[in-house]
């Protein structure tokens, strides 16, 4: 980083009403991305500073490894103080993010006409369970979202029922969409002066990340999917386990010595059969017409994925990995999360970054995953709760000392 550069979003306020995850992960980013990210909480805090506690009385990691490079406020919005403050808040800002229930903003006397009367330049940006409809009323977690969003009808095996899966594709998928909203509506500001309504739905959000699905649901009009290992279709994208259902065939095989993790995703791509055939002591079928080309293999990847695996359950997986990367066969290990907290190229990356916090000492956390040659990040820990009280409400709201310690024993803030 040069001396005279600066943060890619530097100078840009947010002003952040989010709480548990999918608000808080879209903010997060923001601040690493260079905004000054100001987190409003009720004086009794985000719900899950208490949530999935490993230390009594110390914010939990639910909370610390979603809401680091942010500074921390309390304001009790029911009060008519705490929203003349926070007509003030919305005045300064030039982003309002929010996940509340629907209309919950609008209930406190902010209503989009209102929030645009007080600044007509700011983006407000609101992450709801779901769009307009029959649904719009309905609690969103995680994985409801993946329930109504296409993923769960499609994970899983045939013969099982249907799976979440463990990346929070509802919650901090739905922050990612926010951000690009967000950062759309900032760089069109720039040409007309005006702020815009920002909206995001989880349902929507893993909807736009379940496309290739739908795009199978098409496909069976005209037949079944042959790149599934599936043998029946019906009328809907069945379950295909560890299949990918692209253009390329892919599974997990097992490796030694059997654990949980201890398997390999291999992709068989066209010029990697006859490397293959060879890695697994079958050379002859890179030859063989019944084998040997993408079409023999297609009704047969079962079998075929069967081979591969009486090889490669013989091999610790590092091992079966560098054979296959030896011949740039695309593969990569299982990597479990104790595997990925220790992954020395992750540290190295910062993806996996060990953060300093004042009251539990030190924790680790997912790094940024948005890399910027001028913008770098360096992640800080999250704020305790209104430790930036003093430092906003008086050294840039001009409140004084005496009104802040009044507003503290009113219940305002």
């Amino acid at each position: 980083m040069t001396a005279t550069s600066t943060k890619a979003l530097e100078g840009i306020r947010v002003l952040d009403m989010t709480h548990v995850q999918s608000g808080p992960s879209a903010t997060q980013l923001l601040a690493w991305l260079g905004a000054d990210v100001v987190k409003l909480e009720a004086p009794t805090g985000d719900i899950t500073r208490k949530q999935l506690r490993d230390l009594p009385d110390v914010d939990s990691l639910y909370f610390t490894m979603l809401n680091c490079n942010k500074r921390s406020i309390t304001l009790n919005t029911k009060t008519e103080r705490g929203k003349e403050i926070l007509t003030e808040l919305i005045r300064r800002s030039d982003v309002m993010v929010e996940n509340f229930g629907p209309g919950a903003v609008d209930r406190m006397g902010f209503t989009w006409d209102r929030i645009q009367e007080i600044n007509p330049r700011i983006v407000y940006a609101s992450i709801k369970g779901f769009g307009e409809g029959p649904y719009t009323n309905f609690k969103a977690y995680e994985v409801v979202a993946q329930a109504m969003g296409g993923s769960m009808a499609t994970t899983g095996f045939e013969d099982g029922p249907p799976l979440a899966t463990g990346a929070q594709i509802g919650d901090s998928g739905t922050g990612v969409h926010a951000v690009a909203g967000i950062l759309a509506a900032l760089y069109q500001r720039e040409r007309t002066g005006r702020g815009q309504r920002v909206n995001v739905a989880m349902q929507h959000a893993v909807l736009n990340l379940c496309r290739v699905k739908l795009r199978d649901q098409q496909r069976l009009a005209h037949g079944p999917l042959a790149e599934y290992p599936n043998e029946d279709f019906g009328d809907e994208v069945p379950r295909s386990g560890n299949a990918s259902g692209g253009g390329q065939p892919g599974w997990a095989v097992k490796c030694a010595p059997g654990g949980p993790n201890d398997y390999v995703y291999v992709i068989v791509q066209p010029v990697g059969w006859q490397p293959l055939s060879e890695l697994i002591g079958r050379p002859e079928l890179a030859a063989d017409p019944e084998w040997a080309t993408p079409e023999a293999r297609l009704p047969k990847l079962g079998k075929m994925f069967q081979l591969i695996e009486e090889w490669s359950s013989t091999l610790p997986k590092w091992e079966v990995l560098e054979r296959l990367n030896a011949h740039n066969i695309p593969c990569g290990p299982i990597l479990s999360t104790r595997e990925i907290i220790e992954d020395r190229s992750l540290v190295a990356n910062e993806m996996v970054v060990t953060v300093p916090h004042p009251e539990r000492g030190d924790f680790v956390t997912v790094g940024s995953p948005l890399k910027l040659s001028d913008s770098p990040v360096e992640v800080t820990s999250s704020p305790l709760l209104g430790e930036h009280n003093e430092e906003v409400y008086v050294g840039e709201l001009g409140l004084g000392d005496e009104e802040v310690r009044l507003l503290k024993t009113n219940g305002v803030i």
